[in-house]
């Protein structure tokens, strides 16, 4: 979450414009004070002198010489900050060449939703609280907002854009640097908002195209006893909320549609991530169990209500989940 290292072309002039603005700040910081310290020491040196006593008014040239030699040096300064401002604004408002990948990032309390969009529907999808991307070239981004206003925030990347309810707002991202940086939403945006995290996962085109067709795929219908049994209890239980593409055959057209609920994050290829509940809790069977027996107790606030499982219930769900890969 550093913001004094950014690895792009979207933050890396925006950072070089901060450090020369602290240093040009503690330039001017370090100069005030030695003439203040410089001007105590040299009153102190010239001795007592009686207040109620008649001084002669004097007008020397000495102060005005302070006056020629700072005035310019100042707007010198400042005009050259406004100029590189307005350069790095010039520079990181669009990237260097027509972006080929476009997401849409939709803030909700308190998680990302992320679709790839595609001229072909049939090559979009949608995935939660992390965002591949590819690296060498530039991908766009556009965000809105579901509930209030969020803010989207890589701090390594980009800047903060903030995402608002009936407004798409636009940003850009790009690295040579694969990684994974991490994000948050920078706007404060009710009990959760620090709960409310991201990762983007920048990879060699390679590795990206095949996270990309990996997507794609819905999710297999599993052949071990327990995890049917699971897929039986997420129906009943999750399906409302949550998405999974594939769930059902073609046949059974009102089942498919209960796995169809938007309320929650899509969790097509749950697995495949590295956290839940926006980076909230370790993507792992523990972490997993314990945010479907108890979300509240991981994430106050969280839309997300407790399902009230058995255990036998939760064993089973957990084992449906884990085919989703």
């Amino acid at each position: 979450m550093s913001y004094l290292r950014t690895y792009g072309p979207r933050a890396d002039p925006a950072t070089g414009l901060m450090w020369g603005l602290i240093i040009l700040s503690l330039a001017v910081i370090t100069i005030i004070t030695v003439l203040v310290l410089l001007g105590i020491l040299v009153r102190h040196g010239r001795g007592h002198v009686d207040a109620m006593a008649d001084l002669p008014a004097q007008r020397g040239s000495d102060g005005l010489a302070w006056f020629y030699v700072g005035m310019p040096m100042t707007v010198v300064a400042l005009v050259a900050a406004l100029i590189w401002t307005v350069a790095v604004l010039a520079a990181v408002d669009s990237p260097a060449s027509r972006p080929r990948l476009t997401i849409e990032v939709t803030g909700h309390q308190w998680w990302w939703e992320v679709r790839y969009l595609a001229p072909d529907p049939s090559q979009a999808f949608v995935t939660a609280n992390e965002i591949h991307i590819p690296t060498g070239e530039p991908v766009l981004v556009k965000l809105i907002g579901a509930d209030v206003i969020h803010s989207f925030w890589i701090p390594a990347l980009t800047g903060k854009t903030d995402t608002i309810p009936g407004q798409t707002n636009v940003a850009w991202l790009q690295t040579d640097r694969p990684g994974v940086y991490e994000g948050q939403c920078a706007e404060y945006c009710g009990l959760q908002h620090a709960h409310m995290g991201l990762d983007v996962v920048a990879e060699p085109p390679a590795a990206f195209e095949a996270w990309r067709r990996g997507q794609l795929r819905p999710a297999p219908i599993p052949s071990d006893a327990l995890a049917l049994a699971g897929r039986e209890v997420f129906l009943a239980h999750c399906g409302s909320c949550h998405t999974v593409q594939g769930v059902d055959t073609r046949a059974d057209a009102a089942r498919a549609r209960a796995a169809g609920g938007a309320l929650g994050p899509d969790l097509t290829h749950l697995m495949a991530r590295s956290s839940l509940a926006a980076r909230t809790v370790t993507n792992s069977v523990g972490g997993l169990s314990g945010w479907i027996a108890n979300p509240q107790a991981l994430k106050p606030g969280a839309k997300m209500p407790a399902t009230f499982l058995s255990g036998p219930q939760l064993s089973a769900t957990v084992a449906y989940l884990e085919t989703l890969k």
